[in-house]
């Protein structure tokens, strides 16, 4: 992965991209900062789910930021935050849709049998383990939780959600 990225760099410099030579520079930066905290505490840097993480995290960010300057109505800052985004994803496995990732959080709800809330944490680091990058872990977060909610037999409902009930009504 660092590789991947040194050698984009590279070729964004000599392209004369300054747009993606910076974006690329702010990934080394991110890398390298969690490599000096990873070194700090005994470890010998980050490892590549690590990096696939920061990327994720990065992506997040941009989308939120270009949310919120859409928002402001600074329309070319957003689009400047989506031209970033769009970089950094180049080195991301691809995504699961949300039907596969519904699909996949099921089976794992099944496969580890999972009953309750309190079964979240193992359901994630099944899915880490078995997916690493290839899935937004806070939305599959939401759809386990969801699951475990309602025994493992669907999602909630969206009524159900936010607390409504035909008892209520």
């Amino acid at each position: 992965m660092r590789e991947k990225i040194n050698a984009a760099l590279k070729a964004a410099h000599d392209g004369g991209d300054k747009r993606r030579a910076a974006t690329l520079r702010l990934v080394q930066t991110a890398i390298r900062d969690r490599d000096e905290a990873a070194r700090d505490s005994g470890r010998d840097g980050v490892s590549e789910a690590e990096i696939l993480d920061i990327l994720q995290r990065m992506v997040r960010q941009r989308e939120e930021s270009a949310r919120e300057f859409e928002e402001g109505g600074q329309l070319d800052r957003a689009e400047q935050e989506r031209v970033e985004r769009d970089i950094i994803r180049e080195f991301l496995p691809a995504q699961l849709d949300e039907a596969e990732m519904l699909a996949i959080c099921e089976a794992t709800v099944r496969d580890i049998d999972a009953h309750g809330l309190r079964d979240i944490g193992r359901c994630m680091s099944t899915l880490k383990e078995r997916y690493p990058g290839k899935m937004d872990f806070v939305q599959a977060s939401c759809l386990v939780k969801d699951l475990l909610k309602t025994n493992g037999t669907g999602p909630v409902p969206h009524d159900a959600a936010r607390g409504d009930t035909n008892a209520e009504r």
